[in-house]
């Protein structure tokens, strides 16, 4: 990937890190981040329509592309810290999923969160979506779950649980700055905390002290895929920025799946920061990684 950051990378790499040491705006973000917007009104393109889908316990948007004739679906579980729900630029993400995609169709869920949902409510409503997909007709090898920060992990912690379960796996997993290890024992925690725009210089409770975890063992593979077997997994696309604290986290699943003889496809983007991907089309790098994205489906799907 390319040595240099784009002017415009800078400008926004900058923006964030500002963001993110301004109180004032990580108070109300925070305030705010438990509050899901699934429903609120989001215009999309044209030739993509949508619809809501009340799972009971959770709800979902299924979004579709007019007229395609993919076989194809992308389960997509957003990220948050498993405490944020859904908000509103995860629409964006879903519509780049579905455009990468070529037509597929893409289901966002907005699970439950802690503190009041703590481990297992977000796997169990990941699991529940993935069998309703099933349920569609769709068969298990036209399913590639996504998911970016707490969403990547909760991917990866779905197939440690499908396979527990002697289930067969979806047909692959795109994984974006994926949070893996919540005991936080990886070098970078310590290495990149005084370079990450997102998460660094801060002891923050989301990464130290998270509900999720609850009265669970944080080791559990469910909420810490890291420290799973990966054998048997399908293949998976992980990108990750050099700046990033949870750098460690996507290195150790990247090794671990390929010495179980995962097919891995593993890239860091140099300068870049946590789920830089969410920039969509404003930079350099963050088109590079959905023009890889679409490449991996690509060569997972025929």
């Amino acid at each position: 990937m390319q040595d240099e950051l784009s002017r415009r990378s800078k400008i926004i790499k900058a923006l964030v890190t500002e963001f993110n040491n301004n109180k004032y705006f990580t108070d109300l973000h925070n305030a705010e981040s438990g509050v899901s917007e699934l429903e609120k009104p989001f215009t999309y393109p044209k030739h993509l329509e949508s619809e809501i889908v009340d799972m009971g316990n959770f709800k979902m948007e299924v979004l579709r592309w007019k007229q395609s004739q993919s076989r194809w679906v992308i389960l997509h579980l957003h990220g948050g810290g498993y405490v944020g729900a859904f908000r509103s630029h995860y629409k964006k993400m879903a519509g780049l999923y579905s455009e990468v995609g070529e037509g597929a169709t893409v289901v966002s869920v907005d699970y439950r969160v802690a503190p009041e949902y703590p481990f297992p409510a977000a796997l169990e409503d990941a699991i529940e979506a993935y069998d309703w997909i099933l349920d569609q007709g769709w068969h298990r090898e036209q399913v590639i779950v996504a998911g970016d920060s707490a969403g990547g992990g909760l991917a990866m912690a779905l197939c440690h649980t499908l396979k527990s379960r002697w289930r067969r796996l979806p047909g692959g997993i795109v994984a974006m700055s994926p949070w893996t290890d919540l005991t936080v024992s990886g070098s970078s925690y310590k290495d990149n905390y005084d370079i990450d725009p997102v998460f660094g210089n801060d002891r923050a409770d989301l990464i130290y002290e998270n509900p999720y975890v609850g009265d669970a063992n944080p080791r559990d593979p469910r909420l810490s895929p890291a420290f799973g077997d990966f054998t048997g997994f399908p293949p998976m696309l992980i990108q990750v920025g050099t700046d990033e604290m949870l750098l460690s986290d996507s290195e150790i699943v990247a090794a671990k799946a390929k010495a179980a003889g995962v097919k891995v496809r593993f890239t860091k983007y140099n300068g870049m920061f946590h789920v830089f991907q969410i920039s969509g089309t404003l930079m350099d790098e963050s088109k590079l990684a959905w023009a890889e994205v679409k490449r991996f489906l690509n060569e997972i799907k025929y």
